[in-house]
């Protein structure tokens, strides 16, 4: 018997119950709105998905300082969120953000620019 994939829901509508991981997480991708370029890549618990859903400006968990983080907060180079994309399993996030700044804290637009080349980080043009 062949399988087949997943179909979407033919209802237009469904509710938004996200799933976060085993350490209360969602993934979330961050893309450009106007671009599709992708920015960079976070996590988002329950606090940070209603903070930034309540502000328009991306929050975050931020796993290293173990609180909630809103992009730009220190730096000023925030992510205004112009629509979240939720995937098929809401466990992801794609939130399409209008930047202020460069994206990285290392000052580079995108969190990615660099590419593997072998056993060596490159810079690519982004």
């Amino acid at each position: 018997m062949q399988q087949t994939p997943d179909k979407p829901s033919e209802a237009p509508e469904a509710p938004f119950t996200p799933k976060f991981d085993a350490t209360g997480l969602l993934t979330a991708i961050v893309v450009d709105g106007d671009s599709g370029a992708i920015l960079m890549l976070a996590h988002m618990d329950k606090e940070a998905l209603s903070k930034t859903r309540e502000t328009g400006l991306a929050h975050f968990h931020s796993r290293s300082r173990g609180r909630l983080w809103m992009k730009g907060e220190s730096s000023g180079n925030t992510l205004r969120v112009e629509r979240i994309l939720v995937d098929c399993d809401q466990d992801a996030l794609v939130l399409e953000c209008r930047p202020t700044g460069p994206a990285c804290h290392t000052g580079a637009i995108s969190c990615f620019y660099r590419e593997l080349d072998g056993d060596v980080l490159r810079s690519v043009n982004t």
